[in-house]
């Protein structure tokens, strides 16, 4: 089994779409031998639900983010690529990992995901919308 990794700053809002909707394009494209799981650069809201705003768009779209809990990125063991939603967290990240670094990581989508917590419904609109785009590009690269 692969082991992808989304990662945005809480974990409440980008990285859990990033989650539910990659790990259901797999599932539609038929790719079982990819687990997806998402935390956050930091532990603020570790244990929490999804932001209520990213679940409901989740759910108007016809994902469910029901089960997601924040966590905390805890290190690269036993990962296989890690995606990350903006270029700060991609430098965070590569901190993180060093210089003996060996797992791939990258952005996910090819222009940083916003973050939409301090906004309104729309943000998050416009987050899945980019999201469920890059996601596709990953369906594509995990396909090989």
């Amino acid at each position: 089994m692969r082991h992808v990794e989304v990662v945005c700053t809480g974990n409440i809002c980008r990285s859990p779409i990033g989650e539910v909707v990659l790990r259901a394009k797999l599932a539609e494209a038929g790719i079982d031998d990819v687990v997806v799981t998402s935390s956050g650069t930091d532990g603020w809201h570790q244990g929490d639900p999804m932001d209520h705003r990213a679940a409901a768009v989740l759910a108007r779209n016809g994902y469910d983010g029901s089960a997601h809990r924040a966590r905390r990125f805890e290190g690269f063991a036993d990962h296989h690529l890690v995606l990350a939603m903006d270029s700060g967290h991609l430098a965070i990240l590569r901190k993180r990992g060093g210089r003996d670094l060996v797992v791939p990581v990258e952005l996910f989508a090819e222009a940083d995901v916003p973050d939409p917590y301090y906004g309104d419904e729309a943000g998050f609109d416009q987050v899945l919308a980019q999201i469920e785009k890059a996601a596709d590009r990953w369906i594509e690269k995990l396909s090989e």
